[in-house]
């Protein structure tokens, strides 16, 4: 990340950022959250405090910009050359905060030896670590929030943690900007990807996506992850379908696929959940779902209800070849297998036919392997 890549990437943050903030403009001077560049002077003399030359993104962060204000997410300022340093000297107690508890001894020796970076945070820390330095002479930097719960967060370096406070940005306040349009266009690009029968490509393009709070990425994202058996991909679903604090909407709920493929899938999982447990997805969207999702719950609860409920598992010539499947045979995957040559997606937004995984007789059959095999087919 060179002095020009830096300058190309904190002017565009700092524009995002206004149009999600405009009243901040009073107190940004010309648009820009940063400072002055660091003199040679300055950053030679931060270098022999420390005794070792700075890591790379750093550095030339520094000959752009002698600190950083307002943009990340719950730092509000960081530190300039000349107030940089180790953490004991600067913060004592925030350096021995791990000292005494023995879970925590790798963390107590990343603090003790770490270099603080941060002015303002709330309630937290950032920090760069001088001993873990990867092939490229980058430092490690962590973060540190007592609100989160975490001990430290490791990103590999300082720009990428930069970049992840970046995508924090987006998916908190998520402006109508280049990045957001740049990013939606990718999103289609792998949607069509993944129906030609491409499979590792689209994921890593909507996983990243999902980091910037675009919700179509995450409708996407959770139906390859179901048909791949990842986790629990109902987890991911949550957020572009609950009404939460000033939640910018980036997706129109699609009410058709959300009632005959997600819904049969969360239902499916909210029956397998230990409710002593853990809550699973289905009950935390009962409880803070937007009103049409609370809505189209109670209506899949009284369908299932009825005597003779059925699945449906998409269009009509793929539904009726798989209703024609027995499957206790043991021919029944190579026969749902030939059947997926009649799925049709049903909208804009649908991937693969994950109500599959809602039905008991046929949810074992697709094992993570298969689930691969489905995705590598092309589709519809």
């Amino acid at each position: 990340m060179d002095h020009q890549m830096w300058e190309q990437f904190l002017r565009r943050w700092s524009e995002e950022w206004l149009a999600a903030n405009p009243d901040m403009r009073e107190q940004v001077a010309d648009g820009w959250p940063g400072l002055p560049p660091a003199s040679a002077e300055q950053i030679a003399a931060l270098e022999r405090r420390l005794g070792r030359a700075l890591p790379p993104s750093y550095r030339s962060f520094l000959q752009v910009t002698n600190g950083w204000r307002h943009t990340i997410p719950f730092v509000d300022e960081l530190r300039g050359a000349d107030d940089v340093g180790r953490l004991r000297d600067l913060d004592p107690f925030m350096a021995e905060l791990y000292d005494d508890i023995d879970v925590f001894t790798e963390e107590a020796a990343v603090l003790r030896r770490s270099v603080l970076i941060s002015l303002e945070a709330d309630a937290g820390i950032i920090v760069l670590d001088p001993e873990d330095v990867n092939a490229r002479g980058e430092w490690a930097v962590h973060e540190l929030f007592s609100w989160s719960g975490e001990a430290t967060e490791r990103h590999e370096s300082f720009y990428e943690w930069m970049y992840d406070s970046f995508a924090s940005f987006h998916h908190l306040d998520r402006p109508r900007c280049e990045t957001q349009r740049e990013w939606d266009l990718k999103i289609e690009e792998a949607r069509l990807a993944s129906l030609s029968g491409q499979v590792d490509g689209p994921l890593e393009v909507l996983e990243q996506a999902e980091r910037f709070g675009r919700e179509r990425a995450t409708v996407l994202l959770f139906q390859l992850r179901t048909m791949l058996g990842d986790g629990d991909p109902g987890r991911l679903i949550d957020h572009p379908l609950a009404d939460t604090v000033n939640k910018v909407q980036t997706w129109e709920l699609d009410e058709s696929l959300l009632a005959a493929e997600i819904l049969p899938v969360l239902f499916a999982r909210h029956a397998r959940t230990d409710h002593h447990l853990t809550e699973s997805a289905l009950a935390g969207l009962q409880k803070r779902g937007v009103e049409a999702v609370k809505r189209l719950i109670a209506d899949h609860r009284s369908r299932m209800s009825a005597p003779g409920f059925q699945i449906s598992y998409g269009n009509a010539e793929f539904d009726a070849a798989v209703r024609a499947i027995d499957f206790t045979e043991p021919d029944a995957w190579t026969r749902l297998r030939d059947a997926l040559a009649l799925w049709r997606p049903a909208s804009n937004d649908h991937l693969a036919p994950v109500c599959l995984m809602a039905d008991p007789r046929i949810a074992p059959l697709i094992t993570p392997d298969r689930g691969r095999e489905i995705l590598s087919m092309p589709r519809g």
